[in-house]
């Protein structure tokens, strides 16, 4: 099941036949029709609700509503409008696809967490003098170097088709294109064992970063990770498809591939980095982790000048579009544009 959030009201959504169909209203029209429930518009709006994060609460049961809703429209529905006769299905490429990112939730970063990255990400370094040669194998150096990642703290994320605003603060903007989980349900001091029961499901993530941009201090804002259209998600939340492990990404700037690499190359797993976040930290459903980038962003990728500075060709600039595909969940696509282009909101 893809699940989307898409339309001026932000309502929820599943993708069926490049299809977008709302499930409040189609979860409706089966109760009224089906099940003769008479106030089959309240009922649905408590069993599927159209808000993402009150839809991922609702669990298996909201899942199991929706599944049986769009049966009944597919093979036994009289016509295929809602109660009120309005329109419930449209058109994918006619609507606006948002983030599927629920309201308020948290997203987590994993960083470093991909053994050829970290060793290219460290070999960059020790050219620049920053810090000396890695020891010992890649894997072993991650994992020996312990857990560490950030929070994309915006409000809002870029959906489909997203303009990220290039930061007039940087000259080096990367691409890292990562799959992240969203969380399904309340918990704390998480178990590593127990982290299937916590993913609701799988979703792409564009982690868009400022290089050569270093903060100062014992404790980090994460300045080069947080800047206006600084996180990109979607364009679907896969449900009940496919694992995290499964899953491969890829990454293309204008076309050329980037980044081509498989998620269960983790060194740290999404259980263990639940495990780490978790302890005396609540998650709740909807919120986001997302599991690192594996090699081949332009910090890795770059060749240095004499001064260890990486050459600009690689690195993002206005103009360059860029996609991050899986088999298993579609293509979200996202462009670079001029940091003082005046857009409307996504």
């Amino acid at each position: 099941m893809k699940i989307v959030v898409f339309g001026s009201e932000k309502r929820t959504g599943f993708i069926q036949d490049q299809n977008v169909i709302d499930i409040c209203s189609v979860t409706a029209k089966f109760l009224a029709e089906q099940k003769n429930e008479k106030n089959a518009e309240a009922l649905a709006s408590a069993l599927a609700p159209s808000e993402l994060g009150q839809f991922i609460t609702g669990g298996d049961k909201s899942l199991d509503y929706t599944q049986q809703a769009i049966t009944y429209l597919n093979e036994s529905a009289m016509d295929q409008t809602g109660l009120r006769g309005q329109k419930i299905i449209f058109p994918e490429d006619q609507v606006k696809l948002h983030a599927p990112r629920a309201a308020g939730a948290r997203v987590a970063c994993a960083g470093g967490n991909f053994a050829e990255h970290a060793a290219a990400m460290a070999e960059r370094a020790k050219e620049r003098g920053e810090r000396p040669p890695m020891e010992g194998s890649p894997l072993e150096y991650v994992r020996s170097r312990g857990f560490w990642g950030f929070w994309k703290v915006d409000r809002e994320s870029l959906g489909q088709n997203g303009k990220i605003l290039y930061p007039e603060r940087t000259q080096r903007l990367d691409y890292e294109g990562e799959l992240a989980i969203v969380i399904g349900k309340e918990g704390k001091n998480i178990r590593p064992e127990d982290v299937d029961s916590y993913i609701w499901g799988v979703t792409l993530l564009g982690d868009w970063s400022i290089r050569m941009s270093p903060e100062g201090g014992p404790l980090r804002f994460g300045m080069a990770k947080n800047f206006d259209t600084s996180c990109s998600i979607g364009p679907y939340i896969v449900v009940d498809e496919t694992k995290p492990n499964e899953i491969e990404i890829k990454t293309l700037v204008n076309g050329e591939l980037r980044q081509n690499y498989k998620v269960s190359a983790m060194a740290f797993s999404f259980g263990e980095y639940l495990e780490f976040l978790s302890r005396d930290f609540t998650f709740y459903p909807g919120d986001l982790l997302s599991g690192g980038t594996g090699a081949g962003t332009a910090a890795d990728a770059s060749k240095t000048d004499d001064q260890g500075i990486p050459l600009p060709e690689l690195f993002l600039k206005p103009g360059d579009k860029i996609e991050i595909n899986s088999q298993q969940i579609g293509s979200l696509l996202s462009e670079v544009v001029p940091s003082k282009q005046k857009l409307s909101a996504n």
